[in-house]
C-alpha cells in the first residue's frame, strides 16, 4: 500500500519545517520504452500533467529501489533491470503547492519489467505508451531526461547536472 503525502518522509519533513524553507527533494525517475521505442508516460492525478514516472525516496530505500517502487506505484510494472544514467543535483523548484525544493535526483532507463500497464493508479490518471515525435504536452523535464539518455548512450558517460 502507498503512503499518502502526509505519511511519506517529504511529506512529515515539509509539515515540520513550513511551507516557504527550501528542502531537498531526493527521488528517482524511472524511463520505460518498450520494443517499438515509445516511452512510457503517466498523467499525473495531482496536475494531470504528463510526466516520467518519477518520485521521492523514503527512508531506508535505495535510489535503485525508490525507482522500481514509484515506476509501479505510477504504473503497475515491475522493474527488473535497469540501469542509472543522469544524477540531477543543482535544479531548484516551486511546485503548484509553493513548496520549494532542491532537487537530487537519479534517472533509470527500466530496460525489463514484468506486469501489466495500469492506466490508472492512486497517482495517476492514464498512461500509456507513446512515440517519441507525438508526446502529450512534452515538457522541459521529459526533454532533457531523454537528451540525457540519448548522450549516456552515445557515450557510456553518467551524466551529471
Amino acid at each position: 500500500m502507498a503512503l499518502t503525502w502526509a505519511e511519506s518522509y517529504l511529506g512529515r519533513v515539509r509539515a515540520s519545517v513550513g511551507d516557504s524553507d527550501t528542502i531537498f527533494f531526493v527521488g528517482a525517475r524511472g524511463v520505460v520504452l518498450d520494443d517499438q521505442n515509445r516511452l512510457l508516460l503517466i498523467q499525473r492525478s495531482d496536475n494531470l500533467r504528463w510526466a516520467i514516472p518519477a518520485g521521492a525516496m523514503e527512508l531506508g530505500e535505495s535510489i535503485e529501489e525508490c525507482a522500481i517502487r514509484e515506476v509501479w506505484e505510477e504504473t503497475g510494472l515491475r522493474a527488473t533491470s535497469l540501469t542509472p544514467f543522469a544524477f540531477y543535483s543543482a535544479y531548484t523548484y516551486t511546485n503548484d503547492y509553493g513548496h520549494t525544493y532542491q532537487q537530487i535526483l537519479m534517472s533509470f532507463r527500466i530496460h525489463t519489467w514484468e506486469g501489466e500497464l495500469q492506466r490508472q493508479t492512486e497517482e495517476s490518471v492514464d498512461a500509456g505508451f507513446f512515440p517519441l515525435d507525438a508526446l502529450p504536452h512534452q515538457s522541459f523535464v521529459v526533454d532533457e531526461t531523454l537528451a540525457d539518455l540519448a548522450s549516456f548512450e552515445a557515450t557510456g558517460r553518467l551524466v551529471l547536472k
